[in-house]
């Protein structure tokens, strides 16, 4: 199993996933525009998330709207939404996992249980670290045929925003943790059982006068006075 200085590392980076995946769920700017406006009341910057479009204007406005309808959303939209949502949920499982299976804390069962308990968690990581990389990878993908394909002008073509990195970064974070944590076997133990066994009984009637007379030089009390006695007799 690995040392507890390994699996708390593990755990550090693990935890920097799962807070870097959920900031990046709620970001807005998953894809923003390119287009730079000089008047005054226009805006500079319009933005996309998963949840809200947001538009920050020269003056220094910044104006969000949420997204209600969830029919008029496009598919990879829709599948990004609950990938990130339920990646969120597994890895934090994962973490609860992760705190029962460290070596260094006192609950969580016995030394193979920490371990199996670990190899649990470790999955967990790395599947919140897939359900974090496909959709992001979808979503760029498709902001980038956008981009090339259509004969939009630039006003209205956007670009990968900067909480995709977020969400890349965080995966590589979950992933990590995720494969320190699946080397936590606890393999086989060739050392002393958990439970040590009894010492043999031994019968107090026989044995116990084997060991008396197994010394030639040895002999009961009774012998030697019975021996006196027949000296003085003599």
């Amino acid at each position: 199993m690995l040392s507890a200085a390994i699996q708390i590392l593990a755990f550090a980076l693990a935890l920097l996933g799962v807070l870097g995946t959920t900031v990046a769920t709620l970001l807005p700017n998953w894809k923003v525009s390119i287009n730079a406006w000089s008047s005054v009341m226009t805006p500079i910057s319009q933005m996309q998330g998963l949840w809200m479009d947001c538009v920050w204007y020269s003056s220094g406005v910044f104006s969000c709207t949420m997204k209600n309808s969830m029919l008029s959303l496009p598919a990879y939209l829709q599948t990004t939404r609950a990938a990130m949502v339920l990646s969120c949920l597994v890895a934090a499982f994962g973490l609860c996992l992760a705190s029962l299976g460290l070596k260094c804390t006192r609950w969580g069962g016995s030394h193979r249980a920490k371990g199996h308990t670990a190899i649990a968690a470790g999955g967990c990581f790395v599947l919140a670290s897939f359900l974090c990389l496909v959709p992001a990878s979808w979503f760029t993908n498709e902001v980038i045929t956008a981009f090339l394909t259509t004969d939009l002008p630039d006003s209205s073509k956007y670009q990968p925003g900067g909480a995709l990195c977020v969400t890349f970064i965080s995966a590589g974070f979950l992933l990590a943790g995720g494969v320190i944590f699946c080397l936590s076997c606890p393999g086989k133990r060739t050392g002393r059982p958990d439970y040590d066994s009894p010492p043999p009984q031994e019968k107090p009637g026989q044995d116990q006068e084997q060991k008396v007379y197994s010394s030639p030089s040895k002999l009961p009390p009774k012998d030697i006075k019975d021996s006196y006695s027949l000296q003085e007799y003599v």
